[in-house]
């Protein structure tokens, strides 16, 4: 099969105006230098010197590598549209330092370098490809944010290195990565270089995987027999992601419809509704169908970002609303409440409740293994998460648009310019705090606008035959100069739960949009589950500036208070005002309850 479409790169796209505009000049202006700071002060940059010695502070750890490459990747995006002396420093100065103390192989590892020489890819989980395949997207990255080339032809020695070690040589004690990600940094350094063999080498670790009987790490099967997602979340959406690439590269249907199911596996019975992935913390891992917890959801922050990448590459393949709605309910909030408000502080991993008698009472934690952490932190022991976020928020234009000969889809709603092949279109909107878009086009093709799911109603001007497709676009024939208005009905919505996913039974949540939103202790009376909401009732909208989108007041009801335990069941409540806020805004105002699921009257 061949591709549909192809996504329009960053060097085309430019954030103007909007939400995304604000979190890419808080990206740019305080998230990437606060990761830094953190990472230079916990030793991170500092280990690629190779030269820590025994008895020293910050050992180096075994996926330090790749959180300084995240960072790297994240920088050189911000200097593909902002040009920066000061990160280009940086980035110039590492990548020396990869020069300077990899092997004449053209291998780099900090740690097995310094501690386990001798032990080179013989321990499936240590992370060396892993490592590796995110200084190979750091090195594409900035080649075409530079055009520099010193730090992609130090990682075509690293890729030509593995090749021999896994593919021509075969000396390597094992066959398929433990934690995926090199398989698509292969396919983006194939693409900046042309070498064919790095695609083969992707495809390679791909086609292995079923020999190891490993579920954990999606080893369990060959990938085109998988039809469920298992096992640890962020390495499965890295390896789905994966999949796409080469589906596409190589036009191979049966990877594509392998993926695809996948995607549903995750979207339809294992998502939480703020597009929250993995379900436990025992492997960072999936749980089974419709098994949801709140109160001990993990949610990983990378388990969204590797979830939005694996959903842009489906899309770009075959247009369709499944992977856009998907993908966009975790960029606004599963993957959006990962980072503060003040662009500092981090989640690892996101509650769908916060509890806190339940958290600080030492009884009720006998009985769980884990509870999310309730407030942002700035670095982690394991700080994947935070360059994650810089790098994805730098690089969001990205993830707008894709476009053949004759049609652009406009897959995401955000402010900005992106330019295809002889085509173009300049976006104005405020979205998500409303659904209202105006569309200056350049060039004559057929534009392509997503209708979202939660949509019920839409109004659409400019252009001519206008058709929604059952793929869930609104194709719409435009010319050079040609402005369109369309806008989306964007009501407050209340969303039940499958009677299957049990913990929410009898239980709303409130969305709008795109967004999600929830109740903090800090708005409202305790217990949160002692509020009542009636879908029948008013919702008012309430701007909030701080937040970035408005908030929403429901005319909600508490029960009467009680001294007794239990008590004849009766019909009486008291009107209370509920104030709910977007949910990746939470845990900005100190430890607070939070909930998403409220109660229904």
């Amino acid at each position: 099969m061949k591709p549909t479409s192809k996504i329009i790169p960053l060097k085309n796209t430019e954030i103007t105006g909007g939400f995304w505009a604000d979190k890419q000049k808080l990206n740019r202006e305080v998230t990437i230098h606060s990761v830094y700071d953190r990472f230079a002060e916990t030793g991170r940059f500092e280990a690629f010197k190779v030269n820590w010695k025994e008895g020293e502070p910050n050992k180096p750890h075994i996926f330090w590598d790749s959180d300084v490459a995240k960072w790297l990747e994240s920088a050189a995006y911000i200097i593909a549209k902002t040009p920066d002396p000061e990160l280009e420093k940086i980035i110039d100065e590492t990548v020396d330092l990869i020069d300077k103390n990899r092997w004449d192989d053209g291998y780099f590892n900090i740690c097995y370098t310094l501690f386990e020489p001798e032990d080179r890819f013989t321990a499936r989980y240590n992370h060396e490809l892993y490592c590796a395949g995110h200084l190979m997207e750091a090195a594409v990255a900035y080649y075409y944010a530079t055009g520099k080339d010193k730090f992609l032809k130090i990682m075509c020695d690293y890729a030509d290195m593995i090749e021999k070690a896994f593919v021509t040589e075969k000396w390597a004690e094992f066959d398929s990565p433990g934690h995926e990600e090199i398989e698509l940094a292969l396919v983006k350094l194939y693409r900046a270089t042309g070498e064919n063999r790095y695609l083969e080498l992707s495809k390679y670790f791909v086609d292995v995987r079923g020999s190891e009987e490993d579920s954990y790490t999606q080893a369990h099967k060959p990938v085109r027999e998988q039809d469920e997602a298992v096992g640890h979340s962020v390495r499965a959406v890295y390896l789905y992601s994966g999949m796409a690439d080469l589906a596409a590269e190589y036009g191979d249907e049966s990877l594509f419809n392998a993926a695809d199911t996948l995607f549903d596996s995750m979207a339809k019975k294992k998502m939480y509704i703020t597009g929250g992935l993995g379900q436990t913390c025992v492997g960072e891992a999936f749980l089974g169908d419709y098994d949801l917890p709140e109160t001990s959801s993990y949610c990983e922050t990378c388990a969204d970002i590797g979830y939005i990448l694996f959903a842009q590459r489906m899309s770009a393949i075959k247009p369709d609303r499944k992977y856009d709605d998907a993908a966009e309910l975790a960029l606004y909030n599963g993957f959006l409440c990962g980072l503060s408000l003040d662009g500092k502080g981090f989640f690892y991993d996101n509650s769908i409740e916060v509890d806190l008698i339940g958290i600080n009472n030492p009884h009720d934690n006998r009985h769980r293994p884990f509870y999310p952490i309730t407030q942002r932190l700035e670095v982690f022991s394991c700080s994947c998460c935070p360059p994650n976020v810089t790098r994805l928020i730098a690089n969001i234009g990205e993830f707008a648009c894709t476009e053949n000969d004759g049609t652009l889809w406009l897959h995401h709603f955000m402010g900005g310019e992106f330019k295809g092949e002889g085509k173009a279109i300049r976006v104005e909107t405020l979205y998500p705090e409303n659904g209202k878009m105006k569309i200056t086009c350049s060039g004559n093709f057929t534009l392509a606008l997503r209708l979202p799911s939660w949509c019920r109603s839409y109004t659409l001007s400019g252009g001519k035959n206008a058709t929604l497709k059952e793929d869930g676009f609104i194709y719409v024939d435009v010319t050079d100069g040609e402005v369109i208005e369309y806008t989306l009905d964007m009501p407050v919505r209340f969303i039940q739960a499958n009677p299957k996913v049990r913990q929410c039974c009898g239980r709303v949540a409130v969305q709008r949009g795109p967004v999600v939103y929830c109740a903090e202790g800090v708005d409202n009376p305790l217990p949160l589950k002692g509020l009542y909401v009636d879908p029948k009732n008013g919702a008012t909208l309430v701007e909030a500036p701080e937040y970035g989108i408005s908030t929403i007041e429901l005319d909600g009801y508490i029960r009467p208070e009680s001294d007794e335990l239990y008590y004849d069941y009766d019909e009486s409540f008291t009107e209370q005002k509920i104030k709910l806020i977007p949910y990746y805004a939470y845990a900005n105002r100190g430890e607070s309850d939070m909930l998403v699921w409220l109660t229904k009257k």
